[in-house]
């Protein structure tokens, strides 16, 4: 669809007094963008860190952190690394971060070939705590490979696996609260000449 120029024009004069009364202060006077030279200091380290204290600035900091939104990417959370570590014996049939579950196979330690276990992981927090966790521990019983009966239980496991798990994370969250205390240096003013 082809708009005329008088359109064109039409809409344009419609739409400038909206961009010139944006111009406008609360007292509604006219202000030309730009700094008042007596608000100002003359030395840019001055001038540097009052733009950042009135949030007028930001700082190129940290260049090489990265930091997801809410979530916390994989390596990061502590949970996580130390359910992988605690169950790297273990041959895993389904691990998904998104959906925060680790899934092992069956597994039998040959000294019992009639039998196997199965541990399931749910992740229900990020946050070390005992009720972040919710594993289960499934038994499969075979008499001779064959009429195999599979049902969960085994407290023991669940507790001694959880124990585990929190003890590991926790370490991790140690060592990783040490090296943000050792990364966070205070910002150094760049020179200005």
């Amino acid at each position: 669809m082809k708009i005329s120029k008088y359109l064109k024009l039409f809409i344009f004069l419609l739409v400038l007094p909206f961009l010139l009364s944006s111009c406008k202060t609360q007292d509604g006077k006219f202000k030309l963008p730009g700094g008042d030279a007596r608000k100002t200091p003359a030395d840019p380290k001055k001038r540097i860190e009052q733009n950042l204290n009135e949030g007028k600035g930001f700082r190129l900091k940290n260049l090489t952190k990265r930091k997801g939104g809410v979530f916390d990417f994989a390596s990061s959370n502590e949970l996580w690394r130390a359910s992988l570590d605690v169950l790297d014996f273990m041959p895993l049939s389904s691990v998904n971060y998104s959906g925060g579950i680790i899934i092992t196979d069956w597994y039998n330690n040959d000294q019992s070939l009639d039998e196997s276990i199965k541990i399931s992981v749910r992740f229900l927090t990020n946050e070390i705590r005992s009720d972040s966790l919710d594993i289960k521990v499934f038994t499969k019983k075979c008499s001779n490979g064959v009429n195999c009966k599979i049902f969960e239980g085994n407290q023991n496991i669940v507790q001694e696996l959880k124990k585990e798990i929190l003890k590991g994370a926790a370490i991790y969250k140690e060592k990783k609260d040490e090296k943000e205390k050792e990364d966070s240096t205070p910002y150094v003013y760049p020179d200005v000449d």
